[in-house]
């Protein structure tokens, strides 16, 4: 896990700060509710014990009077959403995050022109008329897009809703589950006002990471799965621009790359009907992995005065409901990098395919992007704050190394239809022998391999049952013999 997720620490946080806060005279607590995201630096004004403003302890002597309107706004919107937030609102204010992020995106971003909402389509058109020889996945998407930032936050959050909920709602519950309940009763009214502030304090962190991560973003399919509508091909021209900037490439090279990248997702995701929810399966199967050291809460929640914020406030920042690491979550998350590889990796194999000898510059831009996903770029930095865990792909040159030997080995056909089932797919182990996996593996008819394999278990817990009916009839007879004795023999010594 990349970060401590939702407002358990700064989205920056630097690990030599933290050992420095702990030393005589270092600074002081970070804000533990995620309100540093907020306009402005973030920090309340003239509330005690909010660093960064007069009136908080250890502010600095000036700051933008201009801003200062503009926090007011923005601390009057969650105390009103907070009167108005209900039980059944869920961990996450996604409407204060939807909010915060379109005005974190308004000052820099502009309307888009006609002329580049017609080169993403003539792009997107083309990139499928090169992809349907190098895939037996025809066309996924039915609508092509131009996106600005705005319009990739809006499209976006059904999809952040199924990612960020179940992190949100094990993180914001484990630590109230762990406190003792006399200290429950006592706090009252106290938790649940405290789950709103939560649900706020996520939405300010979610708000201001999308913001940050809308401003970057290239295509609906950058963090490696689309993020929009189903059937919905989109980039985002702006962040493209800004992208091919920095390359010695032809504005239109690259966005035709870019465009190929995002339809052949738009493929995969589309003609393998498991695969998205598979995803999002593995994230909720991490979050439910989320445990918080409850012996540590009953340590600390006896010096907590319910009536007292500034007492919650310190428990807030002294770590207490970090969330621990356990075995099931590093299973988890191993499941989801293996599976990102393998999705970025056939990605990567077929884009090659379909237009290495078309763009001259394809090797490169290829190679730019691996390092982009692989290293961890700001889309993927700004996710790891939104989620708390990073999605990855820490294999994806082996990955796409394995579908290139399975096209070799077997054909289009071939590779392709080892995603008919979950089943079928490479494990981690595999990517680690690509060549081995190929050569181990009977794949010419992949769904004769895995009925086949369904047969061989199915005759092995066949037979264990019948070990077990066996073993079971012999009892009775013992038991017969037993009591065959004539009630006159006489015992023996």
């Amino acid at each position: 896990m990349s970060d401590v997720p939702f407002g358990f620490g700064p989205q920056d946080r630097d690990p030599d700060r933290d050992r420095d806060r702990d030393k005589p005279g270092g600074e002081g607590p970070q804000d533990p509710f995620g309100f540093g995201n907020l306009p402005g630096g973030g920090q309340f004004p003239g509330i005690p014990g909010m660093p960064g403003m007069p009136g908080g302890a250890g502010g600095p002597g000036g700051f933008d009077v201009g801003q200062l309107g503009q926090m007011l706004s923005q601390l009057g919107q969650m105390l009103s959403s907070a009167g108005q937030a209900g039980p059944g609102d869920g961990p996450v204010n996604y409407d204060l995050a939807a909010q915060m992020a379109t005005q974190q995106l308004a000052q820099k971003t502009s309307s888009l022109t006609e002329a580049q909402r017609t080169a993403v389509a003539d792009a997107l058109k083309l990139a499928e008329l090169w992809l349907d020889p190098a895939t037996e996945f025809p066309s996924g998407a039915t609508e092509y897009k131009a996106w600005t930032p705005t319009d990739w936050v809006k499209a976006s959050m059904p999809t952040w809703k199924r990612l960020c909920d179940p992190v949100a709602r094990r993180v914001s519950g484990a630590w109230v589950d762990g406190l003792p309940e006399e200290v429950r009763s006592a706090a009252g009214p106290m938790l649940a006002m405290i789950g709103q502030m939560g649900g706020l304090a996520f939405g300010s962190q979610l708000g201001s990471g999308l913001g940050q991560l809308a401003a970057e973003v290239l295509t609906s399919s950058e963090m490696g799965f689309p993020v929009g509508p189903d059937r919905t091909a989109a980039l985002l021209p702006e962040a493209v621009e800004k992208f091919t900037a920095g390359l010695d490439r032809p504005a239109s090279e690259v966005m035709i790359f870019l465009a190929a990248r995002e339809a052949a997702h738009q493929r995969l995701f589309a003609h393998v009907p498991w695969l998205r929810e598979r995803l999002l399966g593995a994230v909720e199967d991490y979050a439910r992995g989320i445990t918080v050291d409850t012996s540590r809460i009953e340590d600390m929640a006896r010096q907590i005065d319910p009536s007292n914020p500034e007492s919650i406030q310190e428990a807030m920042q002294s770590g207490m409901f970090e969330p621990q690491t356990t075995p099931e979550q590093k299973a988890a998350l191993a499941r989801l990098e293996t599976l990102l590889a393998l999705i970025e990796g056939w990605v990567d194999a077929v884009v090659a395919e379909a237009v290495g000898e078309r763009l001259p510059g394809a090797g490169a831009l290829r190679e730019t992007l691996r390092r982009r996903r692989a290293s961890g770029g700001p889309a993927e930095q700004a996710f790891a704050s939104i989620v708390g865990l990073e999605l990855r792909p820490r294999k994806l040159r082996a990955a796409a190394e394995l579908w290139k030997l399975l096209e070799q080995e077997r054909g289009i056909e071939g590779r392709d239809a080892l995603w008919a089932h979950p089943d079928l797919l490479p494990l981690s182990d595999d990517l680690d022998d690509p060549a081995g996996f190929v050569n181990r593996r009977d794949l010419d008819d992949p769904i004769a391999e895995l009925e086949k394999q369904f047969a061989a278990e199915a005759a092995e817990a066949a037979a264990a049952e019948s070990t077990e009916a066996s073993d079971s009839s012999e009892e009775p007879d013992d038991k017969g013999d037993d009591k065959g004795d004539e009630p006159g023999d006489a015992p023996t010594a």
